[in-house]
């Protein structure tokens, strides 16, 4: 599509309050529209949870590493910017569990952990004789049995029991939301599941007709050379536009003008004694983590209208570049999802990213790997003994510790070739019970500010599939609203 140049119909100003992917994609549909854009954030860098950082020389993701290939609407956008040819699929080598009773290989035919088959030879490692046989009770229940669970827990133990949800659905959920199952809202992490469970008739096959729907063979795909790209083409898109970018702009408040009706974002002021900008424009996107949206916005609304949203719990990823030739042979796949009831390891995920994505292992070269482990268990959110306490030495060599663990291979120190520790504070909400209605009212009660909308993955769920797809709606009625407005 075209950029057309901004007729006196278009030419309205917009602020863009966040730099992560939901406020670029924000800033370049209305850019494509002719508006003029300006985006600010507070931080050095651009793309949110999708950057980068350097190891050992390479360029590596340091955040989102993948997305679903559930819906098209990724590549899609991967196609507009240039990068579809390089869109890559992870080695087909499967991801493991880590259990009480050790490493096992997880079940391929569900989600989120919930069984699509239970003829799956894997549930045997996993499960008990009765964990089975409880499970396999799912197809013989009513479809109304779970229909009206809240949380994607209360799902699972009524349709296929505590064991299911302990040792297959809580590692999964854990590594991907920092939360237990208990604690998710059923109908945003995984929509349309109990729809599909009351058409079919059973949770399992609800499940794995949602598994098969995902398109080349795939659950997930990335790109060679890292999602950190998807940030940079979107960013060198918006430069092509003349949208203007100032990151470091740390915005505290925003004051309407009661004449103009113009939005004016008031900045923390620097320590270095800069005199604040002021920047001002009739409409306002709040593409913000959730409390930040909710604290900026909150005194514009009523009361009653402001949702509580606490920020996700902190979580720190490190990646460790270590000369190891028994990974070669990948002994726990692309992975390890772990149980939060194992004790003799502390990261709740990890990912072996040589093994995963073939363009790391080819840069890397035999005997090299590259693996990472995720830390921030909800349970420990708040205490001081939390691992994400530890200052970045005293985690990599935790790192070093679980790495061992988990792949059944001795990594010491001296092996270790490079590390980095990258950390997180709320980048993945957790959509908790009663999470969408919240998240209806507070978009309702937008209505009632002129100019004004909000996206993000607090709002849309998490996920490069669920951010994009909720921001191209969102801001294509948002401009729509604009343009017939004026």
């Amino acid at each position: 599509m075209a950029v057309s140049p901004a007729s006196s119909s278009t030419e309205q100003s917009v602020l863009v309050v966040g730099g992560g992917i939901a406020g670029l994609l924000s800033a370049r549909m209305l850019a494509r529209k002719g508006f003029k854009v300006t985006v600010v954030e507070g931080r050095a860098h651009l793309g949110g949870a999708v950057g980068s950082h350097q190891l050992a020389g390479m360029v590596l993701d340091a955040g989102a590493e993948s997305f679903a290939t559930r819906s098209t609407v990724v590549s899609d956008l991967l196609q507009e910017l240039g990068l579809k040819d390089k869109i890559v699929l992870p080695n087909s080598l499967g991801s493991w569990l880590y259990l009480p009773t050790g490493a096992k290989p997880s079940p391929s035919t569900g989600l989120m952990g919930i069984p699509g088959s239970f003829d799956d030879p894997a549930l045997k490692a996993t499960l008990s004789a009765s964990g089975i046989a409880r499970a396999r009770m799912d197809k013989f229940l009513t479809a109304s049995v779970g229909a009206k669970a809240k949380t994607l827990g209360e799902l699972v133990r009524a349709r296929m029991g505590q064991q299911v949800l302990d040792n297959l659905v809580a590692p999964v959920v854990s590594g991907v939301h920092s939360v237990h199952p208990d604690k998710l809202d059923v109908d945003v992490v995984t929509p349309g599941l109990k729809d599909a469970m009351l058409r079919l008739g059973s949770l399992a096959a609800a499940a794995g007709s949602i598994r098969k729907a995902a398109p080349a063979g795939s659950a997930v795909a990335g790109i060679e050379g890292g999602m950190n790209q998807l940030s940079e083409a979107l960013v060198q898109d918006l430069q092509r536009m003349h949208v203007r970018i100032m990151t470091g702009f740390n915005v505290i408040a925003v004051d309407r003008d009661p004449v103009t009706g113009e939005w004016t974002l008031i900045q923390r002021r620097s320590d270095v004694g800069a005199r604040p900008i002021a920047i001002s424009a009739p409409n306002l996107v709040m593409a913000t983590d959730g409390p930040t949206a909710v604290r900026i916005l909150g005194s514009h609304l009523p009361a009653h209208a402001v949702p509580s949203i606490k920020a996700g719990p902190e979580i720190a990823l490190v990646s460790l570049v270590v000369d190891k030739p028994e990974l070669d042979r990948a002994p726990r796949g692309t992975g390890l999802l772990i149980s939060d009831q194992v004790t003799n390891v502390r990261a709740k995920a990890l990912t072996h990213a040589s093994a995963k994505w073939q363009w790391v292992a080819d840069k890397l070269g035999e005997g090299r790997h590259v693996v990472r482990l995720s830390y921030g268990r909800s349970s420990d959110a708040n205490s001081p003994l939390s691992e994400v306490a530890l200052h970045d030495d005293q985690l990599i060599t935790l790192a070093l510790h679980d790495a061992s663990k988990l792949l059944g291979t001795n990594i010491s120190p001296k092996q270790l070739v490079d590390a980095d520790v990258v950390r997180w504070q709320g980048a993945m909400p957790a959509p908790k019970a009663g999470h969408k209605e919240k998240i209806v009212a507070f978009r309702q009660s937008l209505d009632q500010l002129e100019g004004v909308c909000a996206v993000g993955a607090w709002l849309s769920g998490t996920g490069l599939v669920a951010v994009t797809k909720d921001t191209h709606a969102v801001i294509e009625a948002y401009a729509d609203e604009l343009l017939n407005h004026h």
